[in-house]
């Protein structure tokens, strides 16, 4: 585990798996860069520097319970505050779900890697700003009251993710919507499982940047990450010239 300075002076944490050309790599909403370890052992054995960041709010990050530490688009900021650490200017890009938005958000504000990948992620949800009423917020806003929690509701996972609620409530405010979509040149996979039915504007988001490339895997939202043909994509999308 390695750490470095947000702008605002916060320490956030990442991890870094194997040698090559570098490839950062932003988890999911609730998640961790812990939940890349698997597909980032086999990008590192094809020659990747992987680094998996965890986000504000997230893991072992930061995780403040102050409004103030988290503005609009401060995970972009952390963002670039991590390739000024490392002192990236030759790299890639990619990201998961909540990731997939961190990833828009570095390249609509100038970030150019060679090469990005936006999974799990649809058109619809980086056109529009967090609800701060949506399922998410109100299943935070319950477990930081106490309420009963039923098995398999929003509530229980994110209380069986062990996040903090407080912290990650406040992360959920912080999202902006990407507009200018077709100034991104940044040659871009955009892949979703083919059961996730909750970005199934998918190829919309790939059809509306330049040099986006669509691709399907088999799986859920959840279930997609985690199969090898996530992976088996990212690989042979990374290594074309």
């Amino acid at each position: 585990m390695e750490y470095f300075r947000a702008r605002d002076g916060r320490e956030l944490a990442c991890r870094t798996l194997g040698r090559g050309r570098p490839l950062v790599l932003f988890h999911g909403f609730t998640g961790s860069g812990r939940d890349w370890l698997g597909p980032a052992a086999v990008l590192a054995e094809h020659g990747h520097r992987v680094i998996l960041p965890d986000l504000r709010g997230h893991g072992a990050s930061a995780a403040p319970h102050d409004a103030a530490a988290y503005p609009p688009d401060v995970l972009a900021d952390d963002g670039f505050a991590l390739l000024g650490h490392l002192g990236l200017d030759d790299y890639d890009l990619g990201g998961y779900s909540y990731g997939g938005r961190v990833v828009l958000r570095l390249l609509a504000r100038g970030a150019r890697p060679g090469r990005a990948v936006v999974a799990g992620q649809g058109l619809d949800a980086v056109r529009k700003a967090t609800s701060r009423t949506g399922t998410y917020h109100a299943a935070l806003t319950a477990l930081i009251g106490g309420e009963p929690v039923e098995p398999g509701s929003p509530a229980y996972w994110m209380r069986q993710a062990g996040g903090d609620p407080v912290a990650l409530r406040y992360v959920l405010g912080t999202h902006v919507p990407t507009t200018g979509l077709d100034r991104i040149t940044t040659p871009t996979l955009v892949v979703v499982g083919d059961e996730d039915d909750g970005h199934a504007s998918a190829d919309a988001l790939a059809a509306a940047l330049p040099n986006g490339r669509f691709a399907r895997v088999p799986g859920n939202h959840f279930t997609a990450m985690t199969g090898p043909e996530l992976t088996t994509a990212m690989v042979e999308f990374l290594a074309q010239a």
